[in-house]
C-alpha cells in the first residue's frame, strides 16, 4: 500500500529522528498527534479475529500517519464532551443497538453537525430488533433507510465494483476487486436513493452460487444529508481482509478522508 504523502513524510521524520537519537546527536523528539480516533469495537464473538487484526493494522497506521487511537467496547463513556476529544469515530463491527440514550443522542448530534467523522464496518448495519433491543430509527435513516433482512451463512466470494472512482476514499483502487468468503448482508431495500454509493457487489459473481440476493446491492456508501464525513464499508467479517491490499487501501483512504486530512 502506498501511503499518502503526509503519512510518508511522517514516517521519514520518525526514521530520521530515531537515527539522530541513537547517534546521540539530538534528544528525543515528539510531535503532537494530528488527530485522535475513537474506536467502538465489538468485544468477543465471531468477529473478534477481524477486530483484533484491525487493532494491529490501526496501530501501524497511527504511527505512520501521526494519530492516536483509543478503544472502548461499550457506549457508557460516550457523551457530548467525550466525543469532542476526537476527530474520527470508527464503529468497528459494534452493532447499532445497546447504546445508552446519552451515547446515541451525542452521536446523532455529532454526525448531524459534523463535529466528528465516522467509519462503520459490517455489523454496523445490523438494523432491526435484536437481543431484546428496538431498532434505532435515526441510525436506519443514516444508513439509507434500511433494515437487515438476512445474510449468506455459507459465505461466498464476490466482485466489488467501484462506482465513484473520484471519491477520495476510492483513490488508488482498481475498477473492481475481489472480496473472499464474506457473509454478505441483504437489507429491506437498496439504500441507493438515500445515500451516495461508492461501490456495490456484483451478485452474479458470487462463488459458490447462492439464491440470497438483493438485486441492486451497494456495499460502500456515504450519506451526504448529514454534515459529518461518513463512510460505511460493508466488508469486515474475517481477519484475512487485512491481507487484501484493496481492502486496506480503502480503509486507509477512509481514515484520512473522514478525519478531514
Amino acid at each position: 500500500m502506498t501511503l499518502e504523502p503526509w503519512c510518508a513524510s511522517r514516517r521519514l521524520f520518525l526514521i530520521t529522528a530515531l537515527g539522530l537519537l541513537f547517534s546521540g546527536s539530538v534528544a528525543a523528539q515528539t510531535t503532537p498527534p494530528a488527530f485522535k480516533v475513537l474506536v467502538l469495537a465489538e468485544a468477543g464473538g465471531i468477529h473478534k479475529p477481524f477486530v483484533d487484526a484491525a487493532k494491529v493494522w490501526l496501530q501501524k497506521e497511527a504511527q505512520a500517519c501521526n494519530f492516536t487511537v483509543d478503544y472502548i467496547e461499550d457506549t457508557k463513556l460516550i457523551n457530548d464532551s467525550y466525543l469532542a476529544q476526537y476527530k474520527l469515530f470508527i464503529q468497528l463491527n459494534y452493532p447499532p443497538y445497546n447504546w445508552t440514550p446519552t451515547a446515541s443522542s451525542a452521536f446523532e448530534q455529532a454526525i448531524e453537525h459534523g463535529t466528528i467523522g465516522w467509519i462503520g464496518f459490517h455489523h454496523a448495519t445490523l438494523l432491526g430488533e435484536f437481543d431484546g433491543f428496538p431498532m434505532w430509527p435515526w441510525f436506519s435513516r443514516f444508513m439509507g433507510d434500511i433494515r437487515f433482512t438476512q445474510y449468506i451463512p455459507t459465505f461466498v466470494t464476490g466482485t466489488v465494483k467501484v462506482e465513484d472512482r473520484t471519491h477520495p476514499a476510492m483513490k488508488g483502487l482498481p475498477g473492481s476487486f475481489t472480496i473472499k468468503d464474506e457473509e454478505w448482508y441483504t437489507w429491506s431495500r437498496s439504500p441507493r436513493n438515500n445515500v451516495h454509493v461508492l461501490a456495490s457487489v456484483d451478485e452474479n459473481s458470487y462463488t459458490p452460487e447462492t439464491s440470497i440476493k438483493m438485486g441492486d446491492h451497494p456495499v460502500v456508501w456515504t450519506n451526504e444529508h448529514v454534515k459529518a464525513r461518513n463512510i460505511y464499508i460493508f466488508v469486515g467479517h474475517h481477519a484475512e481482509l487485512f491481507q487484501n491490499s484493496d481492502f486496506t487501501i480503502l480503509f486507509h483512504n477512509s481514515v484520512l478522508w473522514a478525519a478531514g486530512r
